[in-house]
C-alpha cells in the first residue's frame, strides 16, 4: 500500500471543499483528516492533526490564508485554492508555490498533488518559498487595517483605528489598544512602513503613536519634547519625531 499522506481542507465555500474530496475520493496516498470554514478553525485542526498537506483558500472571513499561514510554528506544504486577481498570481510563479485558479480540473488538481509530494521531501525549501509569498503579500498591501495576534492558542483581531501606540520589545512589538496589549513579532520598520502615515507618527525609535490619541505636546526640556495621550500616557519625541509630527499636524 502506498504511503499516506494527511490533508486538510481549508475554505470557506462548501462548494469548493466538495470538490476536493471528490477529486481526492479514488486516491489511497491521500487521508483527509479534516476541512475548515475559516482560519481560526484551520489553525486548531493544524495544531491537532499536524497533516502533511494543506489545501488552503486564500480570500475567508475572520482571517485570511496569508494572515492565518503566519500564525503557524510549523508550516505545512500549501497548495492554494483561489480565485486570486492575475497580479498577485505572479507572486505564486515567481516563489514557486503550487496554486490552483479556481475552477481547476482534477487533472490540474493531481499536477498540484504530485508537486505538494516533492515539497514534502524538502520541506525547508517549501516553508521558505511560503514566507517569500507572505513577504511578497504584505509589500504589495496599501496600509494595515487590522493587526493579527496569537498568543498560546489564542487569536487577536485589532482593528488598526483600536490602537494607541506601538512599542519597541526588541524582536516584537507591543501593541496597545483599546482591548488590551498585544505581543507581534515584527519590526518597529515593519510598522512604520504598513500603517497609515496620516494616521500615524513614529514619535521614537521606540515608538508609533496614533495621531488621533495625541492630546498635547509638551517642552520637557531644550529640543526636548514628550506627547500626552488621550489616556494621560506621557510618550518621549525625538527631533525626527517631532518635525514629523508638527507636518502632520499642520
Amino acid at each position: 500500500m502506498a504511503k499516506q499522506f494527511k490533508a486538510l481542507i481549508i475554505d470557506d465555500e462548501n462548494l469548493a471543499r466538495e470538490i476536493i474530496k471528490k477529486y481526492l475520493e479514488d486516491r489511497d496516498d491521500i487521508l483527509i483528516v479534516g476541512e475548515c470554514s475559516n482560519g481560526f478553525e484551520g489553525i486548531k485542526k493544524i495544531n491537532k492533526e499536524h497533516p502533511d498537506i494543506i489545501l488552503l483558500d486564500i480570500q475567508m472571513p475572520k482571517i485570511n490564508g496569508f494572515e492565518m499561514l503566519e500564525l503557524l510554528e510549523e508550516i505545512p506544504v500549501i497548495i492554494f485554492t483561489t480565485a486570486f486577481d492575475q497580479y498577485a498570481l505572479k507572486a505564486f510563479e515567481v516563489n514557486a508555490a503550487d496554486y490552483l485558479l479556481k475552477p481547476f480540473s482534477k487533472d490540474r488538481f493531481n499536477e498540484a498533488l504530485e508537486k505538494a509530494f516533492l515539497y514534502l521531501k524538502d520541506k525547508t525549501k517549501q516553508s521558505g518559498l511560503i514566507k517569500n509569498l507572505i513577504d511578497h503579500n504584505e509589500k504589495r498591501q496599501e496600509f494595515l487595517e487590522r493587526i493579527i495576534t496569537k498568543d498560546g492558542t489564542k487569536i487577536s483581531i485589532i482593528p488598526t483605528e483600536n490602537i494607541k501606540y506601538l512599542e519597541a520589545q526588541d524582536d516584537y512589538v507591543l501593541i496597545y489598544s483599546d482591548e488590551g496589549k498585544f505581543l507581534k513579532q515584527k519590526t518597529m520598520k515593519y510598522f512604520e512602513e504598513h500603517l497609515n502615515p496620516n494616521n500615524f507618527v513614529r514619535l521614537h525609535r521606540s515608538y508609533i503613536a496614533s495621531v488621533k490619541r495625541i492630546k498635547k505636546i509638551e517642552l520637557m526640556a531644550k529640543e526636548s519634547y514628550q506627547v500626552i495621550l488621550d489616556d494621560k500616557t506621557a510618550l518621549p519625541v525625538s527631533k525626527t519625531g517631532y518635525n514629523k509630527l508638527k507636518e502632520i499636524l499642520s
